[in-house]
């Protein structure tokens, strides 16, 4: 299905490994902070309850999913005939059943799985006091808090991660991640009614 070499040979034939972990974190980070606003939406509410929360939540993290998986694959996939098209006409070959071919129609299902499963997940993650609370745990602070903690831990991951990739101080690119969460939590905070 994925060719003789994989997964892996189809990602590095394809030159595509960068792209992949590129829009997982662009669109991890994006589902971290798109639930941050939310939960800090229902946060300013006196009495927000934790079920519509939930609702609201998991609507918009299966919105981001499926755009992050169509956009991505729409994307790609025109991408990648445009590139074997190019390789073909200059190798005056058809290059079918080659791991090219194979790539050109893989990858983009690949990309577009972390494209969308990137927010997805990282709004779970978020979500996870709601999802205890609603299923009875005993919390020691409100889920809402304690998803805004989590979702700022997230953003500082993402910054860490961001900054050893490229070879900057991790505390400081995690810093300045955090700081983009704290400006919108900020900014929020100050529309709310």
């Amino acid at each position: 299905m994925a060719g003789d070499g994989g997964w892996q040979s189809l990602l590095q034939v394809s030159q595509s490994t960068a792209i992949a972990r590129r829009y997982f974190v662009t669109n991890g980070f994006d589902g971290t902070l798109a639930m941050l606003g939310l939960i800090m939406g229902f946060r300013t509410l006196d009495h927000a309850s934790v079920e519509v929360a939930l609702v609201a939540c998991l609507g918009t993290a299966v919105a981001l999913g499926v755009s992050g998986v169509s956009s991505a694959y729409i994307s790609e996939a025109a991408e990648r005939r445009r590139e074997l098209g190019k390789l073909r006409a200059a190798m005056l070959d058809d290059l079918e059943d080659s791991t090219h071919e194979q790539a050109a129609r893989w990858v983009p299902i690949m990309i577009a799985l972390v494209n969308g499963m990137a927010p997805f997940v990282m709004a779970q993650l978020v979500m996870l006091p709601l999802w205890l609370e609603w299923f009875g745990a005993e919390l020691p602070v409100s889920p809402f808090d304690l998803a805004i903690t989590f979702a700022f831990v997230l953003i500082f991951l993402f910054g860490i991660y961001l900054g050893r990739m490229s070879g900057h101080f991790w505390l400081w690119a995690g810093l300045r991640t955090l700081g983009i969460g704290l400006i919108t939590a900020l900014i929020i905070w100050m529309l709310s009614p």
